[in-house]
């Protein structure tokens, strides 16, 4: 049963079994709301720079090369740090969080963080919904011990099932049948549904859509496609390489008919349609073409502890020094609020030729 305590003016602290008061944040007057209305609702926590992909959209091998100097350990917050910054957030609303990296499952012991996680409660005493994105090398291996530490879900990147396009796509020398063992791996120990993710590019894997949607027909897994988007500076965005949300939909259905189911929550990022005949469902993330700012819900916090309002944003947030001063949980949660409440972030709604070329955060710096 979950031990309630009391603080004065304010909501009960709810804690899982065995947890302490002091690993759990007070909690504040309800959920945070930015500027624009939008409330705190997602924490995507990166927990490592490092990659061992060198996808062409996010961490192209001209830029991340063999001399490129990721951050050093030193610098990563440390496991109980992310949980402490994690337990606020979730005293602030957050009701999901996703580890993201680079790579998240190149973290040593990256289970032992989740178990962590997964003692969070909401402010309504719910569990917290743990979920992963990941490149799926890692997973047939990590898949249990994840799922027993806690994690809710996983989400596989893959962007093309043909091997030797896979391989262009991914700068790597891994093969699809890696990935795929890893995503019914991690669907058989009950990390599902599964997700996976396809970044679309125009004239490099867009003619792998309609083979990954046959692929993912009937698999009970959940198959989203992404547009290409403008993230950092270093993956050569161009307007021209975007196929829209509405083209490959179209594709789609003209093999399959398709439609349109309402969202799980405020926020969710993808367009949720299904088969009309019962063969699962599909997404579609449409940040270049139809942009869903006004609803979004998220934050991202940095391997060494920066929180970053927006996927698009140029700067962070020190929360790491806070927390290493020896602030209270109380102090680091004002200052969180005082952060988000001043959010005003619309990047995609504004999209544009100056917006697009302006300095951002790399998404293998912050996830995606």
């Amino acid at each position: 049963m979950s031990k309630v305590i009391f603080h004065a003016g304010h909501h009960p602290a709810v804690l899982a079994p065995g947890a302490t008061l002091s690993e759990f944040p007070v909690r504040g007057g309800g959920p945070v709301r930015d500027a624009r209305g939008r409330p705190l609702h997602d924490l995507r926590i990166s927990v490592t720079d490092r990659c061992n992909f060198r996808c062409t959209y996010c961490m192209p091998r001209e830029v991340f090369g063999s001399n490129y100097e990721f951050m050093p350990h030193s610098a990563l917050l440390s496991f109980e740090e992310i949980a402490r910054i994690a337990g606020v957030a979730v005293g602030l609303g957050v009701q999901k969080i996703r580890l993201t990296g680079g790579e998240p499952l190149l973290r040593r012991d990256l289970e032992i963080l989740v178990g962590m996680l997964s003692r969070l409660r909401t402010v309504d005493d719910r569990p917290v919904e743990i979920t992963l994105t990941t490149n799926g090398t890692l997973l047939a291996k990590k898949a249990r011990a994840l799922k027993e530490a806690g994690l809710s879900r996983v989400t596989v990147s893959l962007d093309a099932l043909d091997d030797q396009m896979f391989e262009r796509m991914s700068d790597s020398h891994v093969s699809v049948k890696t990935v795929l063992n890893g995503i019914e791996e991690a669907a058989r120990v009950g990390l599902a549904p599964v997700k996976v993710n396809m970044v679309v590019r125009k004239g490099l894997n867009d003619q792998q859509i309609l083979p990954m949607a046959r692929h993912f027909r009937h698999s009970g897994h959940i198959l989203r496609f992404i547009e290409f988007m403008d993230v950092g500076k270093t993956n050569g965005w161009n307007l021209q390489e975007v196929v829209s949300g509405a083209e490959i939909l179209e594709r789609i259905s003209a093999e399959f008919p398709l439609e349109a189911i309402s969202a799980s929550y405020r926020g969710e990022v993808a367009n949720r349609w299904r088969y009309r005949d019962n063969a699962g469902e599909i997404g579609l993330i449409t940040s270049v073409s139809q942009p869903f700012c006004g609803d979004c819900t998220r934050a991202r916090l940095s391997p060494e502890g920066k929180l970053f309002l927006c996927l698009f944003a140029s700067q962070g947030h020190d929360l790491r020094t806070l927390v290493r001063s020896g602030a209270s949980d109380a102090a680091i949660a004002a200052h969180f609020t005082g952060i988000w409440s001043q959010r005003d972030d619309h990047y995609s709604e504004i999209r544009g030729r100056e917006t697009a070329n302006r300095e951002k955060i790399e998404m293998s710096y912050i996830g995606g």
